[in-house]
Order: structure tokens, then sequence, then C-alpha cells
């Protein structure tokens, strides 16, 4: 044998710690071919077949397929180029992964219906670009021609949910109930309705204060800290200031349909979701605010008002 080292079948499984039916097969493919057979027919191996099959063995492991592993062994691939296109379709895999989780934990946590399942599916597979058209569609018929003032075009702008490239899977998570919500038709009516007042307060100058939501939430924290009860004399206070505030406005009554017009749980849901999405910090809780105010100012513009 010209002085080469050759390995048996059997001495080179001991030596890599293949099974001889794994190198058999691999030898039978050309991965590891044999150098030349015994007299007695047996396959024999070169002394880089050790290297070639620990080599194989890696790739395998890191998930590459025969015919990439058999490209590289013959140099028509480099390692880097195999490792770089692995590592891409590793990628996309994980984003596929991660979407079915998403709909998987979504479909558990609501109990949702084989219907629901399958739109949230088709939700989740939605490629940036439709997922743009969906979002696009939904805040115009939101906004539709109000979108051209610049404090709705604002607005408009902070509405809008931008899943990054590589999402985490609570985004994904959070992307699929926020896409489902704005199919809601009575959802997209109620926020229209929203934007109206905000355009009617707004009128030709184009400029909304700021909005009334956040303003009562500011001004009743205190009281829903104390404990105070919105239908006895200590809040009488806190009401007096609200009306004030919102006197040149069309009074508490006005006032009042605003807040109970915002007080939507949807609304609330589709901030929370939106600031997952886009990485935000989570947006402090408004419901415990508007319920108190709404309480409070029901009763100051009843028939007799506070007794």
């Amino acid at each position: 044998m010209d002085g080469k080292t050759l390995y048996s079948i059997g001495e080179l499984a001991r030596r890599t710690g293949l099974t001889v039916t794994a190198i058999r097969f691999y030898s039978d493919r050309g991965i590891v071919p044999a150098a030349e057979r015994s007299p007695a027919g047996y396959r024999l191996y070169g002394a880089d077949a050790v290297a070639r099959l620990d080599l194989v063995r890696t790739l395998r492991e890191l998930g590459l397929d025969l015919p990439t592993v058999g490209r590289v062994l013959a140099g028509e691939l480099t390692l880097p180029e195999a490792a770089a296109a692995q590592a891409e379709a590793l990628t996309a895999r994980i984003g596929t992964l991660r979407l079915r989780r998403a709909v998987l934990t979504a479909v558990a946590r609501r109990g949702s219906t084989p219907e629901e399942m399958d739109l949230m599916h088709k939700l989740a597979k939605l490629s940036e670009d439709e997922r743009r058209a969906l979002i696009a569609d939904f805040l115009d018929a939101v906004f539709g021609d109000l979108a051209t003032a610049p404090a709705i075009a604002g607005l408009v702008r902070t509405l809008t949910p931008e899943l990054p490239a590589h999402p985490e899977p609570e985004q994904i998570e959070s992307w699929v109930e926020l896409a489902e919500l704005t199919e809601n038709p009575d959802f997209r009516a109620a926020l229209r309705r929203m934007a109206e007042q905000l355009a009617a307060d707004a009128g030709g100058s184009g400029f909304v204060r700021r909005d009334p939501v956040a303003t009562v939430r500011d001004q009743v924290r205190p009281a829903l800290a104390a404990g105070v009860d919105p239908a006895s004399p200590g809040a009488d206070g806190v009401v007096a200031e609200i009306t004030a505030r919102y006197a040149h406005d069309g009074g508490p009554r006005r006032l009042l349909a605003r807040l109970e017009t915002a007080n939507d749980p949807r609304r609330e849901r589709y901030l929370e979701l939106l600031a997952v999405i886009n990485g935000w910090p989570a947006p402090e809780r408004v419901t415990p605010a508007l319920d108190w105010s709404i309480r409070a100012l029901r009763l100051a513009v009843g028939p007799t008002g506070r007794s």
C-alpha cells in the first residue's frame, strides 16, 4: 500500500465515533469516498477521511443538507458561504416558528373558534407590504378626509404600528391581535367618531388642543389615588375644575360625550398592543380615570345636578 495510512470502515468508525452504517451511507453518496479496496474487496479510507467525516458530522448537526455538504467538501462552495446560507435559512425558519407560536398562544389564551384561528393565521403570515396595506386601509377608514389636518396627521403617525424586521415573539403576538382588531367594523366606527370630535375641536384653525382624555386623566389622578367617590361631595372640586376647563367647548355635556366615546376598552387595548409592537413604553391606563370622570359628570349634568 506504498506507505499510505489506510483505515478499514470499522477503524474509521472507532476514530470518528460514527456508526459503520453512517460511514457507508456517506461513502455510497460520494461524500467520503473510499481510497481503494482491500484484496478481499473491503473499502479502505485515507487519513483525510477522519477530518472529512468530522466536518460532515458538524455540518449535518448544524442543519446543512447532504448536497450542500457535498459541495463544501468538493470545493464548489466555501464554508463561509455555506454557513451564511444556512444562517439565512434558519432566520426564515425561526420567523415562521415565531408566527406559529404567536397564533397558537393567542388561540390558547382567547379560546378562539376555528374561524378566528384561521383569520389570525392569515394575518400572521402577511408580508411587510401586505401589513402596511392593511394598516393603511384601517387608518383611511378611521380618518379619511380628516387626515389632511396637521394635528390629525400627527395622530395618524402615532397610531401606526411598525413591526421590526426581526420581531420578538410578544411583538408578533401583539401584531396578530392588533391586526384582527383593525378589521372590526365597530372599532373603526368608534375611532372615526373620536377623530370627528377632534376635528370639530380644531375648527378651521387645524390646531387641536391637548386630548381631553389625557387632561382629565391628569386632573382626576389625585382623587383616584385618594379613593374619592365620584358621587361624594369630595369630587365637587375636581368636577368643577374639569368643567371650567371645557366650558368654552360646549360645557360638561359635550365633554361627557367625548369621554364616553373615548372610554372604549378596545381603544386602550390598541394603544397597549401598539406600544409592544413599536417598542414604546407601556401607556398609562386611562379607563379608571374615565370611569370616575364619566360617573361624576353624569351626576353633575343630570336633571338637578348634585344635591
